[in-house]
């Protein structure tokens, strides 16, 4: 009797790689830490979001409920008296437009010095840009409130004193957003900026037609934290303003505060519309704010 070696179906089939399936343990440790990661961010949100939200439903109410005890966080008689009160005891048009002003100029400014120094900080090797740089890191460690009179005295020397280009100038070149463009520049591959150069491209060309382009995203991030700052300071245009028709919305909020007394339902609807603007601009610029691809320009 002959055999043949004719492999059988059984041998075949154990010469296949068959895949393993996740073991049950390890499936409910993954879920586990999700849950857990997701539990955490959601109590993270509600203890920011809280007091947000209680702030936002206390300018609904009546002055006579706003200490009414026990407390509570939905107004029974929900009201806009509030509001109506802020606006007409301040010009806050005339508050708006000021604000919108020193934001929007300040903004620019920021950003276009910015994007050039921290150009020049990632892509230069020289010692002076590093010891320039080191200096712009040390102001981060002084208050602000130190740099207050060297600064009101520079400004007011330069003939600035009460007048926006005083609140402008000193707030254009900032620590933080040489930092951030700095960091994003240095990790755009040099390849791309040498390609460039052996194409003949000058090194303003190279700045504008691709470095610019590239750090968008780190541009728009900028300038809404930019608008943000300014448009919350108060201490520097305290300072350098004493013409009613040049104050900003802080400022303007402040005056409503009187000397004795303080109307609670006036002051919440004034700090209330002052957010709007703010959370305007960050509703539609959020989406633009995204990692760039920095080697879309690279082959391989």
């Amino acid at each position: 009797m002959t055999t043949t070696d004719i492999p059988r179906p059984a041998d075949v089939d154990s010469g296949r790689r068959v895949p393993r399936k996740r073991s049950r343990k390890t499936a409910t440790g993954g879920l586990r830490q999700a849950v857990s990661a997701t539990t955490l961010l959601w109590i993270m949100a509600c203890l920011y979001g809280f007091p947000v939200l209680w702030f936002v439903l206390s300018s609904l109410k009546p002055a006579s409920d706003l200490f009414s005890y026990p407390l509570t966080l939905v107004p029974h008689n929900p009201t806009l008296s509030g509001f109506k009160a802020a606006w007409d005891s301040a010009n806050f048009s005339q508050y708006f437009i000021n604000t919108a002003i020193v934001c929007v100029i300040t903004t620019i400014l920021t950003v276009g010095v910015s994007c050039c120094t921290g150009y020049a900080l990632a892509k230069y090797d020289n010692r002076w840009l590093k010891a320039f740089f080191l200096c712009i890191l040390a102001t981060t460690m002084l208050p602000g409130e130190v740099m207050l009179a060297p600064e009101f005295l520079v400004v007011r020397n330069l003939g600035l004193y009460n007048s926006f280009a005083g609140i402008i100038l000193p707030a254009v070149l900032t620590a933080t957003g040489c930092f951030m463009f700095r960091q994003f520049f240095l990790t755009v591959p040099d390849e791309l900026v040498e390609a460039a150069r052996i194409d003949g491209a000058r090194e303003l060309s190279i700045f504008l037609r691709i470095m610019v382009p590239l750090s968008r995203p780190i541009m728009l991030t900028l300038a809404i934290l930019s608008f943000q700052w300014r448009w919350n300071d108060y201490i520097w245009p305290l300072l350098m303003l004493n013409d009613p028709n040049k104050f900003t919305v802080q400022i303007g909020i402040q005056s409503i505060v009187g000397a004795q007394n303080i109307n609670w339902s006036v002051l919440l609807g004034a700090s209330v519309i002052s957010m709007i603007p703010l959370i305007a601009i960050f509703l539609v610029f959020q989406r633009y704010v995204m990692s760039a691809d920095i080697n879309a320009g690279l082959k391989d």
